[in-house]
């Protein structure tokens, strides 16, 4: 049976991840300084705390990956058979631009788009879902998370 300032230490410790959408890297700075303040405190708050931080660099791990692969591809596909001309004194001119290749980026750049905002939305009901498990005193293990803390 937990406390109930590890319940609350616990729900703050997930809440916290939301801070991203006012700090920038607030869903990493704040669980981990919540976490490493508490986590000798109790056995609960640790094992959430590595939980939730572990989450945050999986999502984050999994959105550069998706940058990795999408960037070179919309690079590749918009200046693929693009020539670039200089003439008359450092005026450039860029031929064979077509429809076709916008279409292309307009679909490579929608899917990109498409994946992260499902990730955004799978994060932040997880991270809810999260914290009332940890409210009623249960462990919450995200899905799909690296284990980085042990």
């Amino acid at each position: 049976m937990e406390t109930i300032t590890n319940k609350n230490t616990s729900v703050l410790l997930q809440l916290s991840a939301l801070t991203q959408y006012i700090f920038p890297l607030g869903n990493f700075i704040f669980p981990t300084l919540i976490w490493s303040i508490k986590k000798n405190d109790s056995k609960f708050v640790d094992e959430n705390g590595k939980q939730a931080i572990n989450f945050q660099l999986s999502l984050f791990l999994y959105s550069l990956i998706m940058g990795i692969i999408a960037v070179p591809i919309f690079l590749y596909t918009l200046f693929s058979d693009v020539s670039i001309q200089m003439v008359n004194d450092n005026d450039w001119v860029i031929d064979q631009l077509s429809t076709g290749k916008i279409t292309g980026l307009v679909i490579i750049g929608a899917v990109a788009a498409f994946i992260f905002f499902l990730l955004k939305i799978a994060e932040f009901f997880l991270i809810i879902y999260a914290a009332v498990k940890n409210s009623n005193g249960e462990h919450y293990k995200f899905p799909l998370t690296i284990n980085f803390l042990k």
